[in-house]
This record gives C-alpha cells, sequence and structure tokens, in this order.
C-alpha cells in the first residue's frame, strides 16, 4: 500500500510559474530569501524524496528544498533576484507540481476516486467468485470457457479503472528513468491477468481473474483506509484551515465598502469584523470594544475583552460586538498561517530514524524486482512450472512493497505534532522531537519564563489616589510592563487628567506636561533630577515626581507562571537537571529559584554570557533545553541542543525556538519531552515492526506458500499496523495538566533591573 494520492499521477502538468508569478506566490523571508510551497503528487517514496530534492538542489538561486512525505509538499527556499524554474524541474523529474491551494481539491477528488475503486474492483470480485464457484464445483469444457472468458471481460474494466490508479503512477516513474512501490502492484496484476488470459485461451483448468479483481479490491481498500487514516491524524492542521475566513469587508479611503479575498488583505487596511465572524489577518482595534474568543491563541475558555488599541489575532473569534480592525499583517504572515505552517513542518523534519527509513525505502524498489525474478528464475530451475513460478513472483513482488517502511516514521510524527498542538504546544520542525529526547538538562529564563513578566502593584493602598490617576495617565502612554501595570490599578481614572505633552525618555521613563509643571514617572534617580544615566542612580523604585518632588513611590511584583512548580519537579523527578540563567539581580533570582526548587542558577547574565554558559555545558556533554522568552534570549535558544519559547515571547525568540507553547501554563515542558519520548518508541517499534514483517513475509512468499491475494491483504495489513501503532501516541501526557489553575502564586518585589 503507498502513499500516493491516486488521480494526481495523471501527468496533468499545471502551467510553468514564471518569475514572476513565482515571487508573487511566494512568501519573503527577508535577506532577499523567499519561500514557496507546491504540492507535488506523485511523491510517496523515500526514492522520490531523493529525486525532488536533489534535483531542486542543483538548480541556481535555490538555498534549500525540503519533501514532506505525509502532506506530499515541498517547499523550497530560493534568492528572490534569481526565481529558479522550479516547475519546469519538477515537471522533468516527473512530479508536475501545483500550488498548494490546488492541493485541497486534487486530495477530494483521490478519496473520491479511491472510493470509486473500491466499489468498482469489489462488484467485480463478487461476480467473478459467483462464476468461479461453477468451475471449482466441476464445470469443464465449453462451460468452463464461457465462465472464464466472462470472467475475463468483467476484470478488463477493473483493470483498466481500478487498476489504473496503480498504472498512473508506474508510468510516471518509469517514463522518468526511476522505480516506485506502485510498479510492482503494476506488473504483478498485470501478470495476474495475462497469465489468466493464456490458461483462458488454452482452454485451461485454472484462471485467476478472480484473483485479479480481488487484489485489486483489497490492495485499494488497504490504501483508501490509509488515506483515512492520514486526514485523521492530521485533522489538526485541517482545523486550522477552515478556521481562516475566506475574506472581510475592507472600509475604503473614501468610506466606501468592498469584500476583500484573504489574499488580497495588506497591512493597513481597515475592516469591518461583526460579531460572531473570525479575525482574517492579525490586527489592532481600531474602533468598537468586543469579547473575543481566543481558545485558539491562549487556550484560555474566559473570553478576551478587547478595545481600541488591543491587538488581536488570526483565527479568533469575535462574539459579542462589532469592530473595526486595522490589519498589522497580510494572511500569510498572521498567528494562524504560522501555526499551519509549525504543524506542516513538524512532519517533515529530517530526523536519523527518518533518513535511514527513506534510504531504506529507496532501496526497496530495485531489490523487490530482483528478489522476484530470481524466484521466477528458482522455480523454473526446480519445478519448470512456468505458471507456478509466475504466481509466486507476483506473490513475492507484491508482499514485498516498503509501505510499512516508508510509513514508519511520518506518521508518527504526523501523530505526535497533532497530539501536541492539541495540548498547546507548536512544532517548528520534525527534528526537534528527536532531539528533545537527548537532553539532559533544562535551562529556563526567569522573567516571561518562570514568571510572567506581567508585574502588579502591590503597594496601591499606601498611593493617594489622585497621585496614581496621573501616574496612570502617564503609564497609558507607555508599553513599558511597569507603566502598564499601573494603568491597569487606576481602574479608569487616568482619563481624567491630560497633559500637553507626554514624551518617552527610553530607559528612564515618561515625561509630562501640564501648564507649567513637570510631571515624571520613572526610574527613581532620573525622575528626582540627580542623574541622567540610567545605570546610574542613587535611589531604587519606580517613582512619581512633579517638579523633581517625590509624589508617590510604587513597588511591583511579579507573577509565577502557571504550573511552574508542578513543570520543575516533574523535570527533577525524570532526572533531568534544571537551571535558571537570568538578567535580573541576585535576590530577584534567588527569590525565585528559592519558591520553585531550583538549586542551580546564575544572575545578572548579558545574552552573550548565556550563549557562553550554555556553549560550556556542552563542552562537558551536557545536551540542553533553552526555555525562553525575551530580545535577549534569542541567542541562547538559538545555541541550545532544542529550544521551545511561549507564544508571548518576542517574535525574534519566537522565530528562534523550536518549540512554541500558546497557553500560559508552563507544562508544556514536561508534555514536549513526554510526546516526544513516546513518539521515538513508536518510531523504533514501526521500523521493527516493518522489518519482521518483511523477514517474515519474504522467504515464505519465495518458498510458494503465499498466493498473491493473500500476499495483497498482508502487504496492506503491515502498513494499516504501523499507522494504528502510531496512533497510540493520542493518549500520550494524558497524566500531565496544562489546564490553567484558578491563581497564580506571586513572587518577590521586581528589583531595580525591571524598573527603568
Amino acid at each position: 500500500m503507498s502513499c500516493c494520492a491516486p488521480g494526481a499521477e495523471s501527468g496533468t502538468e499545471a502551467g510553468f510559474l514564471s518569475p514572476d508569478e513565482l515571487r508573487h506566490a511566494a512568501r519573503s523571508l527577508g535577506n532577499g530569501i523567499a519561500q514557496i510551497e507546491l504540492s507535488v503528487p506523485a511523491v510517496h517514496c523515500g526514492a522520490c524524496i531523493h529525486s525532488v530534492e536533489q534535483g531542486l538542489s542543483r538548480l541556481e538561486g535555490v538555498v534549500s528544498a525540503r519533501v514532506n512525505l505525509s502532506t506530499r509538499r515541498v517547499s523550497v527556499r530560493f534568492r528572490e533576484d534569481a526565481p529558479p524554474p522550479l516547475t519546469e524541474t519538477l515537471t522533468a523529474l516527473g512530479y508536475p507540481p501545483h500550488l498548494f491551494d490546488e492541493a485541497a481539491v486534487d486530495k477530494d477528488r483521490s478519496l473520491s476516486e479511491l472510493l470509486r475503486g473500491v466499489a468498482v474492483s469489489g462488484f467485480a470480485a463478487g461476480n467473478i467468485m459467483l462464476l468461479s464457484v461453477s468451475v471449482w464445483s466441476g464445470a469443464d469444457g465449453a462451460t468452463r470457457d464461457l465462465f472464464h472468458w466472462v470472467s475475463a471481460l468483467i476484470a478488463l474494466p477493473v483493470l483498466a479503472f481500478a487498476g489504473g490508479i496503480f498504472y498512473r503512477s508506474a508510468w510516471q516513474a518509469l517514463r522518468h528513468g526511476r522505480m516506485n512501490m506502485d510498479v510492482p502492484i503494476a506488473i504483478g496484476v498485470t501478470l495476474a491477468y495475462a497469465m489468466s488470459l493464456y490458461e483462458t485461451t488454452q482452454h485451461g483448468d485454472h484462471a485467476y481473474f478472480d484473483a485479479v479483481a480481488s487484489l485489486l479490491f483489497f490492495l485499494l481498500i488497504g490504501r483508501t483506509l490509509d488515506h483515512v487514516m492520514r486526514d485523521k491524524a492530521r485533522s489538526a492542521v485541517q482545523g486550522l484551515a477552515r478556521l481562516a475566513p475566506r475574506g472581510a469587508i475592507m472600509v475604503a479611503p473614501d468610506g466606501g465598502r468592498e469584500y476583500r479575498q484573504l489574499g488580497e488583505i495588506e497591512p493597513g487596511n481597515r475592516l469591518l469584523i461583526a460579531a460572531g465572524e473570525r479575525i482574517p489577518v492579525d490586527a489592532r482595534v481600531d474602533g468598537g470594544t468586543s469579547d473575543l474568543d481566543t481558545s485558539l491563541v491562549n487556550g484560555e475558555s474566559r473570553p478576551q475583552h478587547v478595545s481600541p488599541g488591543s491587538v488581536v489575532r488570526a483565527g479568533t473569534l469575535n462574539l459579542t460586538g462589532p469592530l473595526t480592525l486595522e490589519a498589522i499583517a497580510r494572511a500569510d504572515d498572521s498567528f494562524l498561517a504560522e501555526m499551519m505552517r509549525m504543524m506542516e513542518a513538524a512532519e517533515g523534519g529530517r530526523t536519523r530514524y527518518r533518513r535511514i527509513a527513506d534510504r531504506a525505502a529507496a532501496l526497496y524498489a530495485p531489490v523487490v524486482h530482483l528478489a522476484a525474478f530470481a524466484t521466477f528464475l528458482g522455480w523454473m530451475a526446480v519445478d519448470g512450472d512456468w505458471h507456478k513460478a509466475v504466481t509466486i513472483g507476483i506473490a513475492v513482488l507484491i508482499i514485498t512493497c516498503p509501505c510499512a517502511l516508508g510509513l514508519a516514521v511520518p506518521i508518527v510524527q504526523v501523530v505526535a505534532a497533532r497530539r501536541l498542538f492539541e495540548r498547546g504546544v507548536m512544532v517548528r520542525d520534525g527534528s526537534a522531537m528527536e532531539r528533545l529526547t537527548e537532553i539532559d538538562t533544562i535551562v529556563f529564563d526567569k522573567t516571561g519564563t518562570l514568571t510572567l513578566g506581567r508585574p502588579r502593584l502591590v503597594n496601591i493602598a499606601s498611593v493617594a489616589p489622585d497621585m496614581l490617576a496621573v501616574a496612570a495617565a502617564l503609564g497609558a502612554h507607555s508599553r513599558h510592563p511597569l507603566s502598564q501595570a499601573i494603568a491597569r490599578s487606576a481602574s479608569g481614572q487616568a482619563a481624567f487628567h491630560n497633559f500637553d505633552a507626554v514624551t518617552e525618555i527610553p530607559g528612564f521613563g515618561m515625561e509630562g506636561k501640564a501648564g507649567p509643571s513637570v510631571w515624571r514617572l520613572g526610574r527613581a534617580g532620573w525622575a528626582l533630577g540627580q542623574d541622567k544615566d540610567p545605570s546610574v542612580s542613587s535611589q531604587s523604585g519606580t517613582l512619581l515626581t512633579r517638579d523633581g518632588r517625590e509624589c508617590a513611590r510604587f513597588e511591583f511584583e511579579d507573577v509565577l507562571r502557571p504550573g511552574a512548580a508542578r513543570a520543575i519537579q516533574a523535570l527533577q523527578r525524570s532526572g533531568k537537571s534544571v537551571h535558571m540563567l537570568s538578567g535580573d539581580t541576585e535576590a530577584a533570582c534567588d527569590d525565585v529559584a528559592k519558591t520553585l526548587g531550583i538549586r542551580q542558577y546564575a544572575a545578572a547574565l548579558l545574552p552573550s554570557e548565556k550563549v557562553a554558559r550554555i556553549a560550556d555545558m556542552a563542552k562537558d556533554g551536557h545536551k540542553a533545553l533553552m526555555v525562553g522568552d525575551g530580545l535577549n534570549d534569542a541567542p541562547a535558544l538559538s545555541a541550545a541542543h532544542v529550544s521551545m519559547a511561549p507564544a508571548t515571547a518576542a517574535d525574534i525568540g519566537r522565530n528562534a525556538a523550536d518549540f512554541v507553547f500558546l497557553r500560559e501554563g508552563l507544562e508544556a515542558v514536561p508534555l514536549a519531552i513526554d510526546v516526544s519520548e513516546r513518539a521515538g518508541k513508536l518510531i523504533r517499534q514501526n521500523i521493527g515492526l516493518a522489518i519482521v514483517y518483511n523477514i517474515i513475509a519474504i522467504p515464505i512468499a519465495i518458498l510458494g506458500h503465499v498466493t498473491p491475494l493473500v500476499a495483497a491483504i498482508a502487504m496492506s495489513c503491515s502498513s494499516l499496523l504501523v499507522i494504528g501503532n502510531a496512533l497510540r501516541l493520542l493518549r500520550a501526557g494524558e497524566g500531565i495538566s496544562v489546564a490553567r489553575p484558578a491563581a497564580a502564586p506571586a513572587m518577590g518585589h521586581y528589583s531595580e533591573g525591571g524598573a527603568r
């Protein structure tokens, strides 16, 4: 049972993409590099992957080419100034491509053709077997020959229609000088029909038209089940695709309204989103208030209130009121598209096991044909019965098809990626799961990782309400976490205070002028006018001052990320060494470390020093998982053996990470490790099952104890066994809770490093 998409191998070639069309269809990655996704339905084995990747990699301008076997998709990165002839090259190699959006149509057509093939071959097999009953009951002479001829006429359209699924794939391979898994199947059913036809013309006692129809029937049943089970395993990606609306109403500059397709929405466009509609692209609320279902983004069932200035993510659902949005990203660059790309990328990673399986599957086609031919010659030499020798050779051709081996690794990666997605963890690269099973050390950043990085005001009772309102009015103009914490604590009082001018001084704080008075909110020394160097301060903390006189002092505390303590304990119980590396002060780090039970930590580290610490661990033979969120964590995330970041991380940090967790709970870390370890075990089991199957099946077939029909059933069952074993992974991580607790514990006061 092969993985190919029937109907897609017909050789109907899409028009070649011109350089301009290629640039338009591709997504720019920056630095002059673009990426395009193409559907290549004819890819279905390790040899196909090798042919496509090698053929594209030789093109001038191609940076990399990666084939995803499960989705039959090739991702190509190329230089924007030199677009290569991708479609021409793929077509010449025998893999006519389509833009990936067209793949869904091919996919539906494939399943429909499979079902029709099953119906036709099953109907024909039943009727031929009824005719065969008379032959088996003793009919001879003209009666027997008549039944054989009728059976031949019934089997012929089955061979053309149902067998055409295999013939087209085999022809495409042979026409371009390569082999695939459908070649031995096509040869086998053709030889079986030809041999039966010869027996009929010679008035022979036995014909195998029933075996031909039944063989195709069982092969197509196996392939259809494979198709359906793959869809089941990948349903998470399909569900994400369904969350993307087809478009939205755009408000033109002159006030007119027009409907824009999703791909036509550009940053800066103003969109109208009614209650009950999904957000099409990442955007900022320009007008209106509403509640959003953001469970897709953060796993929270509680609606999130949004108002002007709020940033909303693609795919979230507008629940209560109409909103006017300003698009801040194209559909291809929005949150939903990023999640879909990560889900797809999770399947295509070049793990060690996958490389082994692909190489083995690529060698199988010539080995299968040599084994079948050698079996035919051997039986001819021993027995001299060509009829028997051909029948046994056909059985060997069919039973040794390496589909189970080709499915062993990718199907597990598909299921593992789906399982992690269901629990709020996105995988950027399938090979990351393999690397995650090798780690012995976990390194956490503090602020924004072990803690939420969202400080809250703790001395609000000691601050005069009028001073709190002034501070909130200043803080509302800033995105600094401490300013935002003050603004949140004022409960709307900031609206009653206006300033003639408000300026943010990076590294210092906010300055507002109201008449002759100058108000400052920020670093203590600067607010009091004592220094202008943010690294030097005679006093600590965050102050509100008026004309250099202190009016209020603010103290903050951070909040531990939900599940942090449970996650640390689970990791330590599993034998992993847990470290904390932070740029915050010794006192702040000591407080967090004691609360969470982390014995090894380092404070006041620069980004380069974090990288050096991880490099030292590697020199000592340790493989580290780095979990961080900030811009300053990006170098350490890249330097670690494998890395993870929350969805709230800075873009550069999120892009540097191998895993991204969407929910607030830190249980995502032990969960990802658990699922990855189970996936590794299932991959080894699947490879073992595929090898054991062939070790047992091939000798039995060569010895003549298997008919072609039994061979077809055995081959289909081996592939289904591998897929069924992979689906066991859907239960992985059931003992690890990722639910958000009702309240998260607070940590100690923010240090000077946390103030301006």
